[in-house]
């Protein structure tokens, strides 16, 4: 029980380490085949762990197409767009707080696709994670920032708010360790045509480099994706996207942390915010 309450939260600082990883790895690396490379392996390690604990390897043609069209968006869209933005320059703190703007996507779309009820409280919690997400990034935006990079960003959230309410709508049958294996092989060889298509297939192996790919593949393509999958399968769409909204603080104390970047008055106070939020959108009433 006390894991369970506590597997949200781990997700939150699994998936904000993301964009950290991001951008200590793209240095060395082009964003599509960086990601290839990373899905691919993260891949062959599923297939392994569902063997070694028998888990169902091989499945239907069915769950396999379902298991492909969530992957391209989620990892291949989503990935793809969040590190080719900050590729091009977008910071992680502005990646973060655009596609923070899911749970809003989610949980209106959530209510006509899957039929989920909205509670009022449930709509004020959103309404309020979003100001508190704004306080706290507000200040990272520029001017200066690369109109293609944004763009991709958008694409990317896109991506993800596709993806969640496909994994809600007819994911939650498909086995976990081999459906995610499915997913990562779909957008793997996707990212791949795309690296080649665009000329960005150059990695520079440095140690920072390869300590940046194994924390994204264990801790991210491992560890927080099936995580998500897990909280997709047992809570409601709206729930599990809130979680979104405590990920720009969380990216924010992060680059505090290990980049020296300061979180002011105000960051502080988004964040509080952001925390209430989150509470009014996953409590539970009688």
């Amino acid at each position: 029980m006390k894991t369970a309450r506590l597997a949200p939260y781990l997700f939150v600082f699994l998936w904000s380490t993301g964009f950290v990883g991001a951008k200590y790895g793209l240095p060395y690396a082009d964003p599509f085949i960086f990601l290839s490379l990373r899905i691919f392996i993260a891949a062959a390690i599923l297939f392994l762990a569902a063997k070694i604990l028998k888990a169902p390897v091989a499945l239907s043609a069915s769950e396999i197409t379902r298991s492909a069209l969530i992957g391209f968006f989620l990892h291949a869209f989503y990935l793809g767009g969040v590190f080719f933005a900050i590729s091009k320059g977008v910071s992680a703190g502005v990646a973060a707080v655009i596609t923070s703007l899911q749970p809003v996507f989610v949980s209106i779309l959530a209510v006509k696709v899957l039929r989920e009820k909205l509670r009022w409280s449930q709509f004020a919690g959103l309404v309020t994670g979003l100001i508190g997400v704004v306080l706290v990034l507000g200040p990272t935006f520029e001017s200066s920032v690369s109109k293609i990079g944004i763009a991709s960003v958008f694409i990317a959230l896109i991506g993800s708010t596709t993806a969640t309410l496909m994994q809600k709508k007819f994911g939650a049958g498909i086995p976990m360790l081999a459906g995610t294996a499915y997913q990562y092989l779909a957008a793997g060889a996707v990212l791949g045509v795309a690296a080649i298509a665009t000329g960005g297939t150059h990695i520079d192996f440095t140690p920072k480099f390869a300590a940046a790919m194994i924390w994204l593949i264990i801790a991210l393509s491992v560890g927080a994706v099936l995580l998500l999958m897990r909280l997709l399968n047992s809570a409601s769409a709206a729930s599990v996207s809130s979680l979104f909204y405590l990920i720009p603080p969380a990216t924010a104390l992060e680059a505090y942390v290990l980049f020296g970047e300061k979180v002011n008055t105000q960051g502080f106070l988004g964040i509080g915010i952001t925390a209430l939020g989150v509470w009014l959108v996953i409590r539970k009433t009688n």
